[in-house]
């Protein structure tokens, strides 16, 4: 018999938790790259889209390594053999999200709505939110199988 972490009462209580950590990592997120956007755009005078791309990808490893070691620490076990692939995926789909959704909306709102640089990129990445949430549990961060020892299993075919 095998096991997902989730598949028990208390599984929404617990949806709801790592919702809430998967927004405190967030949320330091958006410190690092609206820091890194204002660093690149002002200190550097990178073009705004540009600036955007660099910004985003350093939040997307920012909060990749958060992710692993707090939001979804019941599920994952980092190692360099299984921790590397999920980067690639996080990065792949997240980091795609995140990117796609931000260059799109910011091209958008500063652009074509010459909206300050900064306030658009926070509601950008608010936008991109909800989607990374829901790829990053069923996805990047999907429990490992269990057998009834407590024991890694091979996935369900």
């Amino acid at each position: 018999m095998t096991t997902r972490a989730g598949d028990h009462p208390g599984a929404s209580f617990r949806g709801f938790h790592r919702w809430l950590k998967f927004n405190l990592v967030g949320a330091l997120g958006v410190a690092v790259q609206l820091a890194v956007l204002l660093a690149f755009k002002s200190g550097f005078h990178l073009n705004y889209l540009l600036a955007t791309a660099l910004a985003v990808e350093t939040a997307v490893v920012h909060n990749f390594l958060w992710h692993e070691r707090y939001t979804w620490a019941d599920r994952v076990h980092p190692s360099w053999q299984k921790s590397l692939p999920r980067l690639l995926r996080f990065n792949l789909a997240a980091g795609g999200v995140s990117i796609a959704g931000n260059l799109a909306l910011m091209k958008l709102m500063v652009g074509l709505g010459h909206m300050n640089y900064l306030i658009a990129n926070a509601i950008a990445i608010a936008s991109c939110s909800l989607l990374n949430f829901m790829v990053s549990e069923e996805w990047i961060f999907e429990a490992e199988v269990t057998n009834v020892q407590g024991k890694l299993a091979a996935p369900p075919e």
